[in-house]
């Protein structure tokens, strides 16, 4: 079957739901459990995603755990060498700082699927793993560059046909009357399905406490799919730990639908700099030497300012202190000084000290 025909038909058959308070299947229909995919589309999905090719040499084996010697090599190599698994965890590595907790279970699942590949390449065929993710932590601490390798990883070694990334609010979910969610959060899924379904800050999809948010009717739709297509799509929620938790506690079933739950620390004032060295670099920029000891007081008076976001605040920082260098240079060769190389690519300590943060009373406002 044709793959794009495969996605419409799954799209399109995301069924029409109605809000109830138990927050359980409701659709048109009036069934008590969500309709079937349609003949033979969740079976076309399961053959045809997430599914190794058999080796040749065990083709038509009735029971591989039986009749296939223990001794039996299975080609490894071919496996990693085709999926490019350690290219992309490489990539998670060179592109975030520390987090070595998040990265042990990026790389834990990445195993589980590239093992679970070399099984199906001699016939031991198991369940597909449940592959819907709960990244918890404040903001800016990598939850999103994750969840695109992620969708790379999947891709890869074929649970995903696209592996592209969608990332969603309650706004993009949620509509606003009577008749508006259902339509949102289905166009929302189609887009995603072949790929992963990044919704941030998800527990503001469902209020408990308002018996008319239309975020019921989300919630009922996303439950029925992250059970019953989850072999074309892979749900990702992310948000504070503490909402998070009292999210699950409010939707009876998300929960159990979700299989890994991946807490991102803050980055300390060490990893942080860190961070901003490498933006600099990429950016092709450099510290002056007093600009090294400016960035550092920036920094510790920063982190203990309102709204900050970890390595977002870094980038912001960067932005903001590019525009005062290009001022500077500026008004420099407005006033006939000749500007070199140097001027360019270097950072002065005047350019970081102009930021609000060093100014006294200015906590209220958003630092820059």
């Amino acid at each position: 079957m044709d793959g794009d025909a495969t996605a419409g038909r799954l799209a399109s058959e995301v069924p029409p739901a109605t809000a109830t308070k138990a927050l359980g299947w409701s659709g048109r229909d009036g069934r008590a459990t969500p309709p079937a995919l349609g003949p033979g589309a969740r079976e076309d999905a399961s053959r045809r995603f997430g599914r190794g090719r058999v080796d040749e040499r065990f083709v038509g084996t009735t029971d591989p755990l039986r009749d296939i010697p223990d001794h039996t090599e299975v080609d490894h190599e071919a496996v990693l060498a085709d999926a490019k698994v350690e290219a992309v965890l490489a990539d998670l590595d060179r592109d975030l700082v520390a987090l070595r907790t998040v990265k042990q279970c990026v790389r834990e699942i990445a195993s589980l699927l590239v093992i679970d590949q070399l099984r199906r390449s001699i016939g031991l065929e198991s369940d597909r793993p449940t592959l819907h993710m709960c990244f918890t932590g404040n903001p800016g601490t990598g939850k999103t560059t994750v969840a695109k390798r992620m969708g790379e990883i999947l891709f890869r070694l074929g649970y995903v046909r696209k592996g592209h990334l969608v990332s969603v609010s309650r706004d993009d979910l949620v509509g606003q009357y009577v008749g508006h969610t259902a339509p949102k959060t289905r166009e929302v899924i189609k887009r995603a399905m072949g790929g992963v379904l990044f919704i941030d800050e998800a527990y503001h999809i469902y209020r408990l406490d308002n018996e008319r948010d239309y975020g019921q009717e989300t919630v009922e739709i996303l439950l029925e799919v992250m059970e019953n297509q989850r072999e074309d799509l892979v749900v990702i929620m992310a948000g504070y730990k503490k909402e998070m938790d009292r999210f699950f506690s409010d939707v009876p079933g998300l929960s159990s639908r979700v299989a890994h739950y991946i807490d991102f620390p803050d980055y300390s004032a060490e990893e942080l700099t860190e961070i901003a060295r490498r933006m600099l670099q990429q950016q092709r920029y450099r510290l002056a030497d007093d600009a090294e000891s400016a960035f550092q007081e920036y920094l510790e008076l920063r982190i203990k300012q309102p709204r900050f976001a970890n390595g977002r605040s870094v980038r912001n920082w960067l932005d903001r202190v590019r525009m005062r260098h290009a001022m500077r240079l500026f008004e420099a060769a407005s006033e006939g000084r000749r500007l070199t190389k140097r001027d360019l690519v270097t950072i002065a300590a005047e350019d970081i000290r102009k930021s609000r943060v060093f100014q006294a009373g200015s906590w209220g406002d958003v630092p820059c």
